[in-house]
């Protein structure tokens, strides 16, 4: 437990740098060529038919956080160590890190796209495999684990994490209803593959030199098919508490419906103007069963089994006794399993796009944009403000750049794409990545790449 403990932060900021995801980048949103952009705004549609490499048609590696690996590693005498050591100075980490920090990935594996002209419009099919994961990690969490005894009371509220994996088969089409409107819409069959939602409201410790009390609420809904939790008693307070989970075999753990919706209007009155607006994975899932691990709310309770003793070198030390609280850590919520509740049901999170392109009169080669991206998905929102300039200055390339703004700060994204008869390849980047560690992991926790191989017809 102290391992895991100790280590919670840096695991998941290195996991979440790994992170494979396969969105499409924002970065070709006004990028005409670009053969995803129906998977941004329905109402797009591609000058040609096309058919993807299975399973390279979109790929992409991908994360959004504003807590990077800078934050927690350090250099300390030409070693690489955490933030918990002790040369590292308290307030500096304190003070260098967000309130709340966040982890966000989204995953799209597309395994089969085709798009084609038929029915007075165009259509698309895809089918593939999704998976979101969240992470939001409070300050307090931070200090407790930096500060020790340094501060007496602790209030860890909000600290979460989620997570939701599931297939889909989508069927778009997008049609041209004015001249002036273009409007699209993309049904999807979900099949559930698992859903995990964790929110510890709070842990409120009190830390003294005779006794500690902690004031504890928390609940998981886990449906994931084979799921049950282990268990283990707290030999501080004798209450047996969930300490873990098995999964045993895999199988649909529900099923749901979603759509995309897509609009394109071309003003005659502003002919160097598009405006377009997309709502995407409006939709949810019915999960067939629920495994509940809960606190029942506020349980509070007392020990005077921790001493503190103001001797660096006694077996109770301020540090020693620091460390066996940091090893007991998630006994401090002492969920119950409560079993399986029933069925449950969960929205997706759902991603709106804005965009506004201005085509450049002496130059329609070229063009610029705005697009304003916004997830909508509680703790676990986001928005990102993008700048582009976009050209294509022969039949068969076109290329974007673009700076941005956000929940996660400023980024450099880029596209460039290839199409000629029979054969198109795309790669960009939404982050651009400047500074790697001596393993190739990204030191910034934004970053991404994107890349794709399909065949037009």
């Amino acid at each position: 437990m102290k391992t895991i403990f100790k280590h919670t932060l840096v695991a998941a900021a290195v996991l979440a740098s790994l992170a494979a995801s396969a969105q499409n980048t924002r970065s070709g949103y006004f990028v005409d060529d670009y053969t995803y952009r129906f998977q941004l705004n329905p109402a797009y549609g591609n000058s040609r038919g096309f058919v993807s490499m299975p399973g390279l048609g979109n790929m992409n590696v991908s994360v959004n956080g504003n807590l990077h690996l800078t934050d927690v590693l350090y250099n300390i005498n030409g070693k690489t160590t955490t933030f918990m050591n002790p040369l590292v100075n308290t307030n500096d980490f304190i003070n260098g890190i967000s309130d709340i920090s966040r982890f966000n990935v989204n995953t799209k594996i597309d395994i089969l796209s085709v798009g084609f002209k038929a029915f007075g419009g165009y259509n698309t099919i895809n089918i593939g495999a999704r998976a979101d994961v969240g992470l939001h990690l409070p300050k307090s969490f931070f200090s407790l684990m930096k500060e020790g005894i340094a501060n007496k009371t602790y209030a860890i509220d909000d600290l979460a994490a989620r997570g939701m994996a599931y297939a889909q088969v989508a069927l778009g089409h997008s049609r041209d209803i004015t001249k002036e409107w273009r409007v699209g819409v993309t049904a999807k069959i979900l099949v559930g593959g698992g859903n995990v939602d964790a929110k510890l409201h709070n842990a409120n410790l009190t830390l003294g030199t005779d006794a500690w009390t902690v004031t504890s609420d928390a609940e998981i809904n886990s449906s994931v098919k084979g799921l049950t939790y282990d268990t283990d008693v707290n030999e501080h307070t004798g209450h047996r508490y969930v300490s873990g989970a098995d999964v045993d075999g895999a199988g649909v753990g529900g099923y749901g419906f979603a759509v995309d919706l897509g609009a394109i209007y071309k003003p005659s009155y502003l002919p160097d103007w598009t405006f377009s607006v997309a709502v995407l994975d409006l939709g949810g899932i019915s999960w067939s069963n629920n495994m509940v691990a809960s606190t029942n709310g506020p349980k509070t309770f007392t020990t005077n089994d921790y001493v503190f003793n103001v001797d660096d070198n006694a077996p109770n030390s301020f540090d020693n006794e620091i460390d066996r609280i940091r090893d007991k850590f998630s006994a401090l919520y002492e969920l119950e399993d409560m079993g399986d509740q029933g069925s449950r049901s969960t929205m997706l999170a759902t991603t709106f796009n804005i965009g506004a392109e201005y085509t450049f009169p002496l130059y329609r080669r070229l063009s610029f944009g705005l697009l304003n991206t916004t997830r909508i998905y509680g703790d676990y929102s986001w928005t990102d403000f993008r700048l582009s300039a976009n050209v294509a200055p022969v039949k068969c390339f076109d290329a974007s750049v673009n700076v941005a703004a956000g929940t996660f700060g400023v980024g450099f994204g880029w596209l460039i794409n290839l199409h000629v008869p029979g054969f198109n390849l795309f790669a960009g980047m939404d982050h651009t990545v400047t500074k790697v560690a001596k393993q190739f992991v990204p030191l910034s926790s934004n970053a991404s790449f994107n890349f794709g191989l399909n065949f037009p017809f």
